[in-house]
């Protein structure tokens, strides 16, 4: 095609200049530009996923830059291209280490949004007084309504999760600050807010009561990340050569590209589901022999690391979860705040299935498997840390070392927290711990729950030379979990892959939560 694949450039205007690959969105923008008064709109997507890039390019619609969509769909469509005035904020990356410092922060950003737009700062007023005074100013200067954009709107409260009363207190000025919308409406040609979280006590949310929220909007599903249809219109050649530089058949490469990236669902009412752009745009950007991690490469979402320093570790399985209501997925009280709403706006879950007004959600797809089990290994093993821990444990296991496998599993049960459940920890909560271990290192393949013809083996680890069958017991003893193993042919479905295969029974005691005998037994 002769385009670049942009990587790290998210500003319309250069992306079409300077040559880059555009997947065309505008035919989903038309509608939002075109909408006759009523045009307030928010939604929420995992980091990474356009969100930005969206924006840029609504502000060069409305700069009436039509020279920049040339061949475009909305180039097509009947557009007038009039200039508007326009306030683009974005409040990611602001400084939250102390309210004071948020708050300078706060000034120092929407001070310089005003003077892109040629408005009026007034230090002696605070920052809402003077978003009301500039829409108001700008709109009778050009005698049009001003188009207001915010990007992140949520991140200076995500980043301080650790620190609810700071949270709370950010949440207040910003709350304040995106009231004054609603007070200037017929100053407003367009509003479109955008963030990773939906925190409803937000004024945004309670004040302004005719804000369009797209967030699961069906229209609006594919607005932000890449459809197959989307993936062979803009990139067939770049994933053709990669193929050939994986030595796959080119259906094969394709399969496994969706393994890997596609499998976000993000309404309700439409099965269709995308890829994460930035995976694409790195993984056929550097064409690599193997797939691996990229969009976890780029940065986790503070919102979600700050909310895992606060409470005990999860034992629920991520991979089905079921019966979630829509008002779960909200974040309402920053004192509260359910894992599961975290792990979605964070877009390490996605929709799975949607029925009787209930959702069942689960990991999208392999790249966020591998990251999300690395997350959680990273909490569980934080005091014998974290990824190094998770790779000395992993690798002795690789190696066969069990002894050192082992031990380090017996440190990792050792000091780890329990919380409430700390009496009463059922086999699938030791289970669930071992499995995130194995599961968050790539060398492995992991399944927990094999089901087979006599059982369900409790986790198979599965590497490129060797396969491990484990049975876990609690107040039992290993050679009774080697026994289940052997009795209920758990290894019969991998002997055909010729590689040795070792069976290992594990006992825990639940008076002290530690892992108290092992057995291991090689089948060649």
């Amino acid at each position: 095609m002769g385009q670049m694949i942009a990587q790290s450039v998210y500003d319309f205007r250069i992306m079409r200049e300077k040559g880059y690959r555009y997947v065309d969105k505008t035919d989903l923008l038309y509608p939002l530009v075109t909408r006759d008064g009523d045009a307030f709109y928010f939604i929420s997507r995992p980091r990474r996923f356009g969100k930005s890039l969206m924006l840029s390019t609504l502000e060069n619609i409305f700069r009436g830059r039509r020279d920049l969509f040339k061949g475009l769909a909305i180039d097509k469509l009947d557009y007038d291209w009039a200039e508007y005035p326009i306030l683009h904020f974005n409040f990611a990356t602001m400084e939250i280490e102390t309210l004071e410092a948020f708050k300078a922060g706060f000034v120092a950003r929407v001070q310089e949004v005003f003077e892109a737009a040629n408005a009026v700062y007034n230090p002696a007023l605070a920052p809402n007084d003077n978003f009301s005074r500039a829409i108001k100013a700008l709109a009778r200067e050009w005698g049009k309504p001003v188009v207001v954009l915010i990007d992140e709107y949520d991140a200076p409260v995500g980043a301080a999760l650790n620190d609810p009363a700071k949270a709370t207190a950010i949440r207040a000025t910003l709350s304040t600050f995106y009231g004054e919308i609603k007070n200037n409406i017929s100053n407003i040609r367009l509003m479109m807010m955008t963030g990773v979280t939906r925190f409803t006590q937000l004024s945004v949310f309670s004040a302004l009561n005719n804000l369009n929220d797209l967030t699961m909007e069906s229209r609006y599903a594919t607005l932000l990340g890449y459809t197959e249809e989307e993936l062979d219109a803009n990139f067939d050649e770049d994933m053709r050569e990669h193929a050939e530089v994986m030595g796959l058949p080119y259906e094969d490469y394709r399969a496994e590209l969706r393994r890997w990236y596609n499998g976000y669902r993000f309404s309700p009412d439409c099965e269709t589901r995308v890829y994460n752009p930035v995976s694409i745009a790195k993984t056929l950007g550097s064409k690599r022999k193997t797939f691996a991690p990229t969009w976890s490469k780029t940065g986790r979402p503070s919102v979600l690391i700050n909310y895992l320093t606060m409470g005990d570790i999860d034992g629920r399985d991520y991979e089905n979860v079921r019966g979630v209501s829509e008002s779960a997925l909200d974040v309402c009280n920053l004192k509260a705040i359910q894992p599961v709403s975290m792990f979605y706006q964070s877009g390490y879950l996605t929709i799975k299935d949607f029925k009787s007004s209930l959702f069942t959600l689960g990991i999208p797809n392999e790249e966020v498997r591998l990251d999300l089990n690395s997350l959680l290994a990273q909490y569980a093993a934080k005091e014998e840390g974290g990824e190094t821990f998770r790779d000395a444990a992993c690798f002795s296991l690789l190696e066969t070392d069990f002894e050192a496998f082992f031990a380090q599993v017996r440190a990792l049960f050792a000091h780890l927290p329990y919380g409430s459940t700390e009496d009463r920890v059922p086999e699938a909560g030791y289970q669930r711990i071992l499995y995130v271990l194995l599961a968050s290192w790539q060398p492995f393949h992991v399944t927990a729950e094999d089901r087979q013809a006599q059982g369900r083996a409790d986790i198979v680890v599965e590497s490129d030379e060797r396969v491990f069958i484990f049975e876990l017991k609690v107040d039992g003893t290993a050679q009774e979990a080697l026994a289940q193993i052997k009795e209920r042919g758990y290894a019969e479905p991998y002997r055909a892959l010729g590689k040795p295969i070792h069976l290992i029974g594990l006992n825990f005691k639940s008076a002290n939560h530690s892992l108290s005998d092992t057995v291991v037994e090689t089948l060649t």
